[in-house]
């Protein structure tokens, strides 16, 4: 009782501290360092830019300042060599667990003000994408945890050592780790969680989860040390080791600190978001699985029902069997790791099955021992939270299963099966999903989704069928425009949550617009389907990618940010234009980004293209204005460039300070240098019919699997130019 009256009066002398006051006023202002200095969310969206990034700076600089706070508050009594009089009036030990109370009150204060100052802020700069839950979470996790944190480990070290200036070295060297050696691993960067993204227009409820378990198993482990360093308070003249024999005495006080360190240990060891693939990805274990013998696939089906409140899924997959061998036979599969095997059943009858420790490629290998009997129906009963690659682990979140959003692969979606081929109908499977009424089903290709029934519980479930081995669903709260553009429909897929931006920007008339142009000058896109092509809006993930009748659009190619990019259109139309002609160049042709120093790459040809277009739309006037004439600038400042004039210098420079430079000069060559050597190969080669048709004999070559991409060479020699003939000086 006495600890709690001391707690108040302790509280209130540290807020009329003048140092306390000014580590508060700091970390109110630290997250604007996100907004200039410090960006370890790289993905372009607004909540990467916005809100990641300066809260992910607010806990750095406020865990630093918070340490350093902690250090001086428990040394002032020391600098005042006022120790013996404190300590005859209060208890060494009671007195620690007051002061290490009233720092974490502070810290609490000062994360609750940052929210405060910095929600309007935030809400100004995000706009239409801007989300409470998003703010509170990323505020709390990202930011608000670290303060805590910072004190334990901070106070902890003064109790070890009872010097100020040895607690800091101890302090900054374990900042340090966390920010050099152990930044790349989610689960030790305590300072500085490893978050490369938060998406805009979906929820972002997996990558908080990660985050939040990190920051819980440092809670444990940092409660754990700073409960081994409350043994070892200097108390009754004694020394370190003294005062710790006189403390370990109370049992209850070292159960307390093994009991944290053991709980932290668990949840490290215990993690259940990350799986235990095998780093060398140059290996392929599965691949190498013998088939079956005499025995094919004849049918497939799987019942889907993810949990969008837990993150998790549960599934019965069925699998139909002819086996003339007359023997037993070992079917082996793929299951994502997180997921738990329920039973297995064959003809109605359990049968053994086995899955292996090993993993690779994000999957887990389930064999399962087929009967001798000819006609085989194997189901199998799974369920569980889906783990992200360990090889992928800085940029999780792609395992996002949520109310908002969903994206089921292969087999995160049903068991994939590996060792036996199917008949002459081929893996055909019919697949049925339950979800919240108020998300869309997406199958990833020409599969069109149905509901097929209206739940009572408010879910609908969906069906389509699927010829693929395993299988991409999408799912979320989307808008759908249907589009007729080029001979076909269209069906454009985006967020909700994303719909103003999209509507302002005339999404749907960029893309009528670009699919009319590409198609008519270049040719139909190699994975539309009968005539009809889902574009789907993904959470971020880093790109996109195409599959017969589908293409999928990154969400942050689509951010007001991104929409208002001038180097790729004078306006968010155009910007959305440039970003769909990447359809064509991109992904309809690939072009090989490994050298840095090329000016040739998708841009080139996309910016190009958007120029074309743009001219078509609002006249020659206006397309030169703002895209051959800001070429035509931002070349001209380049080439006056002094690091371009004299690159020894360049090379004189720090590594990171190279980088930077290097990046802003390869943006100049490849979307300004680039479309103007283009537009000079153009006029070499007869005007816009003639580069017209060179560029759809490009876009509709046959390709090469050994080198299937674009190169600069293949353009030239199409052009029958030369690379100096295209000098713009």
């Amino acid at each position: 009782m006495k600890t709690i009256r001391l707690f108040l009066p302790e509280l209130g002398r540290l807020l009329q501290s003048r140092p306390t006051w000014l580590a508060l006023l700091l970390t109110v202002l630290s997250p604007a360092a996100g907004l200039i200095l410090y960006n370890p969310a790289t993905a372009d969206t607004m909540l990467s830019a916005y809100l990641a990034n300066p809260a992910l700076a607010g806990g750095v600089a406020g865990g630093v300042l918070f340490g350093l706070l902690t250090v001086f508050e428990l040394d002032r009594v020391g600098r005042s060599r006022a120790e013996l009089l404190v300590d005859a009036a209060v208890s060494p030990l009671a007195m620690a667990l007051v002061r290490l109370a009233a720092l974490l009150t502070a810290a609490a204060l000062a994360a609750a003000l940052t929210m405060l100052a910095w929600l309007p802020v935030s809400m100004a700069l995000i706009g239409a994408v801007f989300d409470a839950v998003d703010y509170l979470l990323a505020y709390l996790l990202l930011m608000g945890l670290a303060l805590p944190l910072a004190v334990l480990a901070a106070a902890a070290a003064f109790q070890f050592t009872c010097r100020a200036d040895l607690s800091l070295v101890l302090f900054a060297a374990f900042a340090a780790l966390s920010l050099t050696v152990w930044a790349d691993d989610w689960q030790l960067c305590w300072l500085n969680p490893c978050v490369w993204a938060l998406s805009d227009d979906f929820s972002n409820f997996r990558i908080f989860r990660s985050v939040a378990w990190m920051r819980l198993t440092w809670l444990a482990a940092l409660a754990g040390v700073w409960a081994a360093s409350f043994l070892c308070i200097r108390q009754h003249g004694r020394g370190l080791a003294g005062s710790l024999a006189h403390s370990v005495r109370h049992v209850c006080r070292p159960a307390a600190a093994l009991l944290l360190l053991a709980a932290s240990a668990f949840a490290y060891c215990a993690q259940p978001l990350v799986d235990n693939s095998n780093p060398d990805q140059t290996v392929m274990t599965f691949a190498q699985i013998p088939y079956a013998e005499n025995v094919v696939c004849t049918g497939r089906s799987a019942q889907v029902f993810p949990d969008t409140a837990a993150g998790t899924v549960s599934g019965r997959a069925t699998y139909q069997f002819h086996n003339t061998s007359g023997q037993q036979q070992k079917a082996a599969f793929g299951i994502t790791p997180g997921y738990a095997v329920a039973s297995v059943q064959a003809n109605g009858a359990d049968v053994p099955f086995s899955v292996s420790d090993y993993q690779e490629y994000n999957e887990a290998l389930l064999e399962v021992t087929l009967p001798a009997d000819e006609q085989v129906e194997l189901t199998v009963s799974y369920s569980g939270f889906p783990r992200e690659n360990r090889n992928l682990a800085v940029m999780q979140g792609g395992k996002e299963i949520s109310g908002e959003y969903l994206c089921l692969e292969n087999a995160a979606l049903a068991p994939r099966l590996m060792n036996v081929p199917p008949d002459e109908t081929g893996y055909d499977a019919a697949i049925e999903v339950t979800l919240p009424a108020a998300m869309t089903a997406i199958p990833f290709g020409a599969s069109e989704a149905e509901v097929v029934a209206e739940n009572s519980d408010g879910t609908r479930t969906w069906r389509y069928t699927t010829g693929s081995l395993g299988g991409i669903l999408y799912a979320g709260d989307y808008v759908r425009e249907e589009i007729q553009a080029g001979g076909m429909t269209i069906d454009f897929y985006y967020g909700r949550r994303h719909q103003p931006v999209m509507e302002a920007a005339g999404a749907a008339d960029a893309v009528r617009a670009v699919v009319e142009y590409c198609t008519g000058h270049y040719g139909p896109l190699s994975f539309g389907a009968g005539g009809s092509l889902k574009l789907i809006q993904s959470r971020v993930t880093g790109g996109g990618y195409a599959a017969n009748g589908a293409s999928l659009l990154d969400e942050a190619d689509f951010t007001a940010d991104n929409l208002g990019d001038a180097s790729k259109g004078a306006a968010a139309g155009e910007v959305m234009i440039h970003e769909l002609v990447h359809q064509w160049w991109g992904l309809g042709n690939m072009f090989d980004s490994s050298d840095a120093a090329s000016p040739w790459s998708a841009e080139g040809l996309t910016v190009y293209t958007t120029y074309r277009i743009v001219r078509e739309l609002y006249g020659e006037a206006y397309a030169r204005q703002h895209y051959i004439d800001a070429w035509q600038q931002a070349v001209d400042d380049y080439y006056q460039n002094f690091y371009v004039r004299n690159p020894e210098y360049l090379a004189m420079l720090p590594a990171e300070k190279q980088l930077e430079i290097s990046n802003d000069l390869r943006y100049v060559r490849q979307y300004c240098e680039m479309p103007l050597k283009i537009l000079k190969a153009e006029q070499l080669v007869g005007g816009e019919q003639a580069m017209d048709q060179i560029l759809q004999r490009l876009f509709t070559r046959e390709l090469d699997p050994l080198a299937p991409y674009l190169t600069y060479q293949d353009f030239l020699d199409a052009c029958g130019l030369t690379e100096e003939a295209l000098d713009l000086v």
